[in-house]
């Protein structure tokens, strides 16, 4: 590949070195900087709703466009901004719970709707919901609160299964009325908008820097990053990553632990 005109990265277990750490490295930090001296934008990708992005952006030294909650947003980190949103109504919320009920009792929801860093509630869950890793306090709600406004991910957990086995258990059940993905394997599914990936929303942001896919290198390591590792002129997934990211991957690098990203991208910066 010629040196890309765009890089875009996931966050966690790509980006970020694995927990507990989560940090980027300086050698990570340093070849970002190269990339946008050469004028090449540099775009985060991630499940992570916006309000998780300014201090990863921050770290990585980052204020332009970042791709969130699996391609349902488009933000734009400096301002702060949602640029836009492709959200799931109250009623396709519901309707996807109750068949999710039938097919895998003993699920509990959460969603997130739109908002950015500053705004005061944009996650809500059932009380019943637990995260699979560290965060906040939910914000307990009922079933009809939880659900009854638009939401940018619908989040479906359990904590007895891996979220492979859920993908699979709800596999027939819901039909193309959404796209169901993870980024963890600890009992946690993301459902979004029907056609939205990571890939449709990095679609939008090429046409935005007037290059095409095949001008971009994409990495990650998830089910989550499989859409834009294929799309992307080159696909590069983390050693760490999933089965399904190595295979739709064009190359596989070092982990996350031993600066993954960078590996690679200072081929050219």
């Amino acid at each position: 590949m010629e040196q890309p005109r765009l890089v875009a990265s996931d966050v966690d277990g790509t980006l970020l070195t694995p927990p507990p750490g989560d940090i980027v490295t300086p050698r990570t930090a340093a070849v970002v900087a190269r990339v946008l001296e050469a004028g090449v934008p540099f775009v985060l990708a991630t499940g992570r709703p916006p309000r998780w992005v300014p201090q990863i952006a921050k770290a990585a030294g980052l204020d332009g466009l970042a791709v969130c909650a699996n391609g349902a947003v488009l933000y734009d980190i400096g301002r702060d901004e949602i640029v836009w949103a492709r959200t799931l109504d109250p009623v396709q919320l519901h309707d996807i719970a109750s068949a999710i009920d039938n097919a895998l009792p003993g699920c509990a929801f959460a969603v997130e709707r739109v908002g950015t860093a500053v705004d005061d509630v944009t996650f809500v869950a059932e009380i019943s919901y637990t995260h699979p890793w560290p965060e906040g306090p939910n914000v307990g709600a009922t079933r009809a609160e939880t659900l009854g406004h638009p939401a940018i991910k619908l989040l479906v957990r359990h904590t007895n299964m891996t979220s492979g086995e859920m993908a699979e258990g709800i596999g027939g059940v819901l039909g193309d009325q959404v796209d169901v993905t993870w980024s963890t394997n600890n009992g946690l599914i993301e459902l979004s908008v029907h056609g939205v990936t990571k890939a449709s929303g990095l679609a939008d942001v090429v046409e935005r820097f007037g290059v095409t896919a095949q001008d971009v290198i994409a990495f990650g390591d998830m089910p989550n990053d499989v859409e834009m590792l294929r799309w992307a002129g080159h696909g590069v997934a983390m050693a760490n990553g999933h089965e399904a990211a190595l295979a739709a991957a064009d190359e596989v690098t070092a982990s996350s632990a031993e600066d993954g990203v960078a590996m690679i991208l200072e081929r050219w910066f």
